[in-house]
């Protein structure tokens, strides 16, 4: 083949045609495995689909290029995980279309934000974020409390999230509308969206005004559940589960 290479330098449309080949078969070898979601995601305790009331919330969030100046991913460097926490999972982004990594972080990066701070800290920050953090260059978002969350067609969404593979199921979809509304509420029967959620849903007005569903409601609940589903006490790596069974077999 190397008596070869000095030909194959010279023929500009041989050397194109072989680049081609060579570039197609390692596309073929790092994308084909990404079709069986098995072998890539590391099966984890705790994960489940946004409620209605936090859907609405990540497509405010997506609105507004949060994005921009906000990852949601931690990666393996000591000291990120010193900073923010666990390093972050494959599976915990499974649900999220588009998945919201980020490329840029303006801000801090907000994979583990979820109960770190207070609903009433999220909304002063919000709206005018040199109130908690003076140094801050984020704009205000004031208009927030101020328009309705639009959970009225949220099962649309659902629906189309179903088609390509979040778990909702048709009780989920047919209580999109009503789920929304009692997670905002502080006083309202809560035991069906328990149910078909999980333990882990936070139910409470988020902005402090309950005659209203608002955006800062919706996107305060989408920022208290990142980085809240997974029990990192629990979880183990395959890598130190490998060794375990390794272990045993010794």
């Amino acid at each position: 083949m190397f008596k070869h290479h000095d030909k194959i330098e010279r023929n500009s449309i041989l050397l194109l045609i072989l680049t081609v080949i060579v570039i197609s078969i390692g596309g073929l070898v790092e994308i084909t495995p990404l079709f069986r979601m098995e072998t890539t995601l590391e099966k984890v305790e705790g994960m489940r689909p946004l409620t209605p009331l936090e859907l609405a919330g990540a497509q405010i969030y997506k609105r507004e290029g949060c994005y921009g100046c906000h990852s949601q991913q931690v990666r393996v460097l000591r000291d990120e995980v010193e900073r923010y926490g666990h390093y972050s999972l494959a599976s915990e982004s499974m649900y999220d279309f588009p998945f919201q990594w980020g490329s840029k972080r303006t801000g801090p990066d907000l994979a583990r934000i979820g109960g770190k701070y207070s609903d009433e800290w999220h909304v002063r920050h919000l709206i005018n974020p040199r109130d908690v953090v003076p140094e801050s260059i984020m704009p205000g978002y004031k208009f927030l409390p101020n328009r309705d969350a639009g959970i009225s067609n949220i099962y649309d969404d659902m629906e189309v999230l179903r088609k390509v593979g979040v778990p909702y199921t048709d009780e989920m979809i047919q209580n999109a509308v009503s789920d929304a509304a009692i997670q905002a509420s502080n006083d309202r029967e809560s035991a069906g969206l328990i149910k078909r959620y999980g333990e882990k849903v936070n139910i409470h007005d988020f902005d402090g005004n309950p005659n209203k569903i608002s955006e800062m409601d919706a996107l305060v609940a989408y920022l208290q559940t990142l980085g809240s589903f997974v029990d990192f006490a629990k979880f183990e790596t395959l890598r130190s589960k490998s060794d375990k069974k390794t272990g045993d077999k010794k």
